[in-house]
């Protein structure tokens, strides 16, 4: 993709990532000339489909859709340039004991099988499902919308400030407790008050721990939990589905609609640093040495990458330095992508089932995750690694050759820095052997039917998507690092501490997964500051 030339234009995004392309969308149906400009060769970011493997299509970073909200489906139109999400069939945890738990739509099914490891946990799930659904009616009206500065007394944080006051006195005396509560537990704590099966409290902590630094016991999980269940497809709120082509056909109908609004796209053009004179922001250099500017920069870039990176540290307080520094981002992922001769059995699964045909873990009880969360603690990687594992072309076959199967593998925990020194080849490939070893446990033909797998630590994450520490969601889902306090106190609106400059990735509001929400909230703040709305 490329651009017309130009040297000037409204607005210039850095980074052709799913926020990046729903920022610059935005802006330009708003009439903005709008530039986006990319690294790689190719757009998406993390969220890519690309052809590694002969005929085969990997979803090589993120690799589920739950989270876009359906508000940007809508406004960009995305099913007309070709979006498509197909919901899972199902999903299981398979068990050491050749035993499994499987997890199904249908609501009846569900709960039979849940009553089969324990009565009294099919009966919690109607519980533990009407308050999760409670906290998400609870958070999903504050997903788009910007965050409010607390010290301020600018009329709209004082809005926004009553807003969520309301918001919150509006749940009750009973329910307001319940969800600060709720907010700082571990997802361990609150499971435990519901379910008493290892098997079926494992399978739900899952959801907490994936993309983050913590374990199922650390305070604060219990949020990522909720982060991951708050998604919709077709209105049905929690459910997860493929996106029809790999996850890149979502970044690729945005880069679409982008265009049929006149934006422009510009790949393998990495920026070196953002032009600042007179404490605003001009435009950007390339590491070519092309100069362009525009009235408006925004960043899809974390936090880390933004202001320590690509803007000159003369330009920015020191004590907003200080505590970009200290913004919490560590890489605890890895991926595999495997490419597959056929269809994989798993024993502990009746033929035909769709409990297949979703995420697939390995992990069956809680300990078992803590142990691996404990590896990642002392610096390596799990040696009995949590995997969440799908093999889409079940749903879509779109991504391989006839007769052939891709497996996404997402794994929790991958260090970014081993205690044993750099990665290197060698212990990558011991990484990956221990995944494949893991999942072959349940899988008897597993291993006969690789033809291919591509093996990514935090390392590969990073060097390739731009994600500091290979971290999925541009920084911890904590309390500390939530709403006005993400990223940082004082700058949870978009807007950086350089005039004409905002920040528009996941380490803004609401945070991270394939949601678009931060890119339309800080289109939304942009177009108010040059009073287009």
């Amino acid at each position: 993709m490329s651009s017309t030339g130009r040297s000037r234009y409204d607005a210039i995004v850095i980074g052709a990532g799913h926020n990046g392309l729903v920022n610059a969308c935005y802006l330009a149906r708003a009439g903005l000339q709008v530039l986006v400009l990319e690294r790689n060769t190719f757009v998406g970011g993390a969220a890519v489909s690309r052809k590694l493997y002969d005929g085969f299509t990997y979803s090589n970073c993120s690799y589920v859709c739950s989270l876009l909200r359906t508000e940007i489906i809508r406004a960009l139109e995305l099913p007309r340039f070709g979006l498509q999400i197909i919901p899972y069939e199902g999903g299981c945890t398979l068990m050491r004991n050749g035993e499994h738990l499987a997890i199904y739509d249908n609501h009846d099914a569900l709960r039979r099988e849940i009553a089969r490891h324990s009565r009294h946990d099919a009966e919690a799930y109607e519980r533990y499902v009407r308050d999760m659904l409670r906290h998400c009616r609870f958070i999903k009206p504050l997903l788009m919308r910007e965050p409010p500065d607390p010290t301020s007394f600018r009329p709209r944080d004082i809005r926004e400030l009553l807003f969520l006051a309301r918001h919150f006195h509006g749940l009750g005396e009973a329910r307001m407790y319940d969800t600060l509560r709720f907010y700082t537990m571990s997802c361990a704590d609150m499971l435990e008050e519901y379910f008493e099966s290892e098997i079926v409290k494992a399978h739900l902590a899952g959801s907490s721990i994936i993309g983050t630094a913590l374990g199922p016991r650390s305070p604060g999980s219990a949020y990522v939990l909720l982060h991951h269940y708050m998604g919709s497809i077709d209105g049905a709120v929690g459910a997860w589905g493929f996106a029809r082509g790999g996850m890149g056909a979502i970044t690729q109908a945005l880069a679409s609609s982008l265009q049929a609004s006149g934006g422009e796209i510009r790949t393998g053009a990495p920026v070196e640093e953002v032009r600042v004179q007179s404490g605003r922001a001009t435009g950007v250099v390339l590491e070519s040495g092309e100069e362009i500017t525009a009235r408006v920069v925004v960043s899809n870039l974390d936090v880390k990458r933004t202001f320590l990176k690509t803007v000159a540290a003369a330009h920015l307080p020191p004590e907003f330095l200080d505590r970009v520094r200290k913004f919490k981002i560590r890489g605890s992922s890895g991926k595999l992508n495997i490419a597959l001769d056929g269809l994989p059995q798993f024993p502990a699964i009746p033929q035909g089932s769709p409990a297949t045909r979703g995420d697939m873990h390995i992990t069956d009880t809680l300990e078992m995750v803590e142990r691996a969360y404990d590896d990642w603690k002392e610096g390596r990687w799990s040696s009995a690694p949590y995997v969440d594992m799908l093999i889409p072309t079940q749903i879509d076959p779109t991504m391989t050759p006839d007769g052939k199967h891709y497996m996404s593998v997402f794994v929790q925990y991958c260090p970014y820095q081993l205690a044993d020194g750099d990665w290197t080849a060698a212990k990558r490939e011991a990484f990956g052997a221990t995944v494949i070893d893991a999942i072959a446990r349940h899988s008897p033909d597993f291993k006969e039917l690789i033809l291919h797998a591509e093996i990514r630590t935090p390392r590969e994450i990073e060097a390739e998507v731009g994600l500091t520490e290979g971290n999925i969601f541009q920084g911890e889902l904590t309390f500390d690092q939530l709403l006005f306090n993400r990223p940082l106190p004082g700058y949870a609106q978009y807007r950086a501490p350089v005039r004409g400059m905002y920040m528009c990735g996941s380490s803004t509001h609401p945070g991270g997964g394939v949601m678009g929400a931060p890119g339309a909230n800080a289109a939304a703040a942009i177009l108010r500051d040059l009073g287009r709305t």
